[in-house]
């Protein structure tokens, strides 16, 4: 069972990044925008699936401390399945795993039981088509907006047809009621309303807002941009 309210599927969610944050005082940073985030974006990498390596299961129970946000984990690893359980233990409520990884469906699975929202991400480069016969079992898609493994690159346009294809999806399916479309990467102010306007509805920034002096403003101001972007046309 999900410890915390992931609120509701379609309604638009900021996720900070904590990827950009100062790691010698991440529970402050935590602090900083705990009032203005819907949900923590935690971003697991391995050293191996991506070339860099950052928090795991331990920072998630020391964080779990300070906040009872809902505590998004983003696992950039070859082999999720052998840490699903240590995660959903520490405190996280939904994990999120990438298809390139293959075992998807058992991954899912895997996450359902252990009481986790399931998550399924995809690379820039990744096609529609390798997420499209996995929707019915996820609470959340992931399209990447840049190749993950490092903070602060620029937003990639060309994903953005695929957000909006996997948004024409989900309402084709009758998912849309259920299941949340996050994009992570390059998201600020600039790029908010281009997504949004495709069909995202979770948006996770990292160097936006913890590169910022005031994290919390910019946390505002990106929902306010991608409030815009959805306002206009575009898929819902």
């Amino acid at each position: 069972m999900v410890a915390h309210d992931p609120g509701t599927a379609g309604a638009l969610k900021m996720a900070p990044s904590l990827l950009s944050a100062d790691f010698g005082g991440l529970a402050e940073a935590v602090g900083e925008v705990a009032g203005v985030a819907d949900w923590l974006h935690l971003d697991v990498m391995d050293g191996h699936f991506v070339p860099n390596l950052t928090i795991g299961p331990p920072v998630v129970r020391s964080l779990r401390k300070h906040s009872d946000l809902y505590f998004d984990c983003h696992l950039m690893m070859t082999d999720p399945g052998d840490y699903l359980e240590a995660f959903a233990e520490a405190g996280a409520d939904g994990c999120t795993v990438h298809v390139e990884v293959g075992r998807t469906d058992e991954l899912l699975e895997c996450c359902r039981a252990l009481g986790l929202r399931a998550g399924l991400a995809a690379n820039p480069d990744t096609p529609f088509e390798a997420l499209e016969p996995h929707l019915h079992r996820v609470d959340l898609v992931l399209c990447m907006t840049v190749f993950p493994g490092f903070g602060g690159q620029s937003f990639m346009e060309e994903v953005v047809p695929k957000v909006a294809q996997m948004r024409a999806a989900l309402v084709e399916r009758g998912l849309a009621d259920r299941v949340d479309l996050e994009v992570d990467g390059g998201i600020d102010e600039r790029t908010a309303p281009a997504a949004a306007r495709a069909g995202a509805n979770v948006l996770v920034a990292g160097s936006a807002i913890f590169g910022r002096e005031r994290p919390w403003e910019a946390t505002e101001a990106i929902r306010a941009a991608a409030v815009r972007g959805r306002a206009s046309d575009g898929p819902r």
